[in-house]
């Protein structure tokens, strides 16, 4: 090969090497630029290397979080939020501005400084501390009965396994500004004298009443607990709360009572009454007043406050639309705006017309008036969810005593309401127990301040004496739900009309309370008159669903799950019997001395024999009634009410009242809110 063509070959040799050697060279820069530059922007100079700066403690400067213990935060907070003007704009910072409204005051500020804690954390040497776990704990056993009040979601920047840490991961009190305050306060102030002190004497929503019941549980945890029977038309909870030194069980021989409020919506003095009575049960337990203490010791206590909370609402509406009324013109007419369900069927005539079916068969032979069955046709008809709830609770617990609290007139009334003749409505119609009814009528009307003396009738209870009157005499209606607890159950109910006005002024609700405290504790205490005792076999075991009766009153009661009963009874002497199918019967006659407060223990054993047919047991079966365990058989309750609450939820509204606020905040629909979604 020439020199020459040697010479071309490597020059042609060293220009490709150059050419690799740059493009090795661009590759590594490119490579190494900050990936937010492209090549041309980087050969152009203007790329240089980002630092991200690391966050820093700045100003608290959110107006809602103004009182916290601390001056400094740091975003992007624990949430995520990276600057102020974020927590600002956010659903989360928006609830805390307005959670005092919506919990009505409860739970404040407790609730606001534990999500300022979450929003704005405390920053100390630029480092961010997270409140204690420890303390958003004992803020969500206390409060999350009110967000439930409101059907709201417990808020998720809340949730304590998440956003709060344990005292060992060095955390805080996000409440110790709360504390301190609380301290000056509780040295300042003198302790109340009486739990009355501390009861609002004032009307309460649906959400402030199942708040206060909850609070109520959380206070007095040892003696309380709720539950609910069931719903309303409109899906609200009928809540009731129940007081015994063993909360959620029935014991052996310990009497159960009930009290139930607010059946016509618009008759609200009684649902007050009951929310007042609730705290007042639980404080003066707590402050060691024995009445009270041997009271919930000794008895299982029931209060349902408001058995029609959908009337109660619109009831609240129209007394507060009244008054924008003119004061010279005509006032809108309240008196019987709510007074029915949402379905507009009036609660106290929709239970079974039992009274109906003693009266027809009273000339047969063995006849009884007690433990009715409900009959099949009953069902055909429209039955409200807050009847059928009802009917369930009272055949599923063994109550034995019950008052039921109206308004219009000032009065106690007892059975039967159902008039035994049926072209006279204002007929004296007694049950087989008229006088027991009538001591227990007496005994609240007696221990009330005004009604045994009461002289100007504002209703239609002049044949009163002494405040109290018969129903039917009174005046006369079918489908009450006193006479269905006395001719279905062991339970005896009387019905309390607690004022002329149904719904009164604001300002007379202490004057009620204090009309009515010591009759509503008496009544309590009378469930511990008469007999009680336990019917067992020879082995010692007790026999569920034993009768016993009274000689010379055609009324039996059945013992309950381990063959306890209860027998409301008159002083006087008694000859009782008790029997049970597959066993003889046993008899035992008891005096009951008139100055006996407690109930005189009577026991049976009764001995096993040979099944015979006996007439008497055959009379439960009523022919087209079938037996007294058939409730609603065909379903027929469930069907028509599901179908119903379908076009209910089709035609309102399916997401709460306070919804709206939020959306109408701008953003994504914060769904986190809601408990059912």
């Amino acid at each position: 090969m020439c020199v020459r063509c040697r010479i071309k070959m490597g020059q042609k040799s060293r220009k490709r090497s150059e050419f690799a050697l740059i493009l090795l060279q661009l590759l590594t820069l490119v490579s190494s630029a900050p990936p937010r530059c492209d090549s041309g922007q980087y050969f152009l100079g203007r790329c240089k290397p980002i630092v991200e700066e690391k966050p820093k403690c700045t100003d608290l400067l959110l107006s809602y979080c103004d009182d916290m213990a601390y001056t400094q935060t740091m975003f992007p907070n624990i949430v995520g939020h990276k600057t102020r003007e974020e927590v600002e704009l956010g659903t989360e910072y928006l609830l805390l501005s307005v959670v005092e409204t919506l919990l009505g005051g409860e739970c404040t500020p407790d609730i606001r400084m534990l999500g300022c804690s979450v929003l704005a954390p405390r920053c100390e040497k630029d480092k961010v501390l997270k409140p204690c776990r420890s303390i958003c704990e004992a803020v969500r056993k206390s409060c999350v009965h009110a967000f439930e009040g409101i059907d709201m979601a417990w808020p998720y920047f809340l949730d304590c396994d998440r956003f709060f840490v344990s005292d060992q991961e060095g955390c805080y009190d996000p409440l110790e500004g709360l504390r301190a305050e609380e301290e000056v306060e509780a040295f300042s102030s003198a302790p109340p004298e009486d739990s009355s002190t501390m009861i609002q004497f004032t009307y309460h929503s649906n959400a402030q009443m199942n708040s206060i019941i909850k609070k109520t549980e959380a206070r007095c945890s040892d003696i309380a607990t709720t539950y609910s029977i069931g719903r309303s038309v409109e899906g609200k909870d009928l809540l009731v709360i129940e007081f015994s030194n063993n909360p959620g069980e029935h014991e052996l021989l310990e009497p159960e009572i009930k009290y139930i409020g607010n059946m016509h919506g618009n008759e609200v003095m009684g649902r007050e009454l009951l929310i007042y009575l609730i705290q007042y049960l639980c404080s003066e337990y707590l402050l060691g007043n024995e009445r009270i203490q041997t009271l919930i010791n000794t008895t299982r206590i029931h209060i349902l406050p408001s058995m029609n909370p959908d009337g109660y609402d619109m009831a609240a509406s129209g007394v507060e639309d009244s008054n924008y009324a003119d004061e010279e013109g005509p006032r809108y007419d309240t008196w019987n705006i709510g007074r029915n369900n949402a379905q507009n069927i009036d609660l106290n005539r929709n239970f079974p017309d039992l009274t109906s079916i003693v009266y027809s068969r009273r000339r047969h032979k063995g006849y009884r008036t007690d433990h009715i069955p409900i009959p099949d046709f009953y069902w055909l008809g429209k039955v409200a969810p807050e009847t059928y709830a009802v009917m369930k609770w009272i055949r599923s617990i063994p109550f034995v005593l019950s008052a039921n609290f109206h308004g219009g007139d000032l009065v106690v009334s007892y059975p039967y309401d159902l008039s035994k003749h049926p072209l006279e409505r204002n007929m004296f119609s007694p049950t087989p127990d008229d006088q027991v009814f009538k001591f227990l009528a007496r005994t609240y009307a007696n221990a009330h301040e005004t009604m045994a003396n009461y002289s100007e009738w504002c209703g239609s209870s002049r044949d009163s004496q002494g405040g109290i009157v018969n129903g039917a005499q009174w005046y006369s209606f079918a489908g009450g739900m006193q006479d269905f607890n006395y001719l279905h159950t062991n339970c005896l109910e009387i019905t309390v009309e607690l004022g002329c006005d149904k719904f009164p002024a604001e300002e007379e609700l202490y004057t009620g309370w204090q009309e009515n405290k010591e009759a509503l504790l008496t009544f309590m205490e009378a469930v511990h008159r008469g007999v009680k005792g336990i019917v067992k076999d020879e082995d010692g075991n007790g026999i569920k669903g034993a009768r016993v009766s009274v000689r010379g009153i055609r009324h039996d009661i059945t013992t309950a799950e381990n063959g306890d009963y209860w027998r409301l009874l008159t002083p006087g002497i008694h000859i009782l019997t008790a029997s049970a199918p597959g066993y003889t019967r046993a008899m035992k006659k008891v005096h009951l001395p008139a100055r006996m407060r407690k109930a005189g223990r009577v026991d049976f054993v009764l001995q096993k024999s040979v099944l015979e047919p006996d007439t008497e047991e055959d009379d439960i079966n009523i022919p087209s009634m079938g037996t007294y365990e058939r409730f609603d058989p065909y379903n027929h309750f469930e069907r028509y009410a599901a179908a119903e609450m379908t076009q209910i939820q089709e035609q309102r509204a399916e997401k709460p009242w306070w919804w709206n606020y939020f959306v109408s905040s701008g953003g994504s629909a914060p769904t986190w809110l809601l408990r059912h979604y």
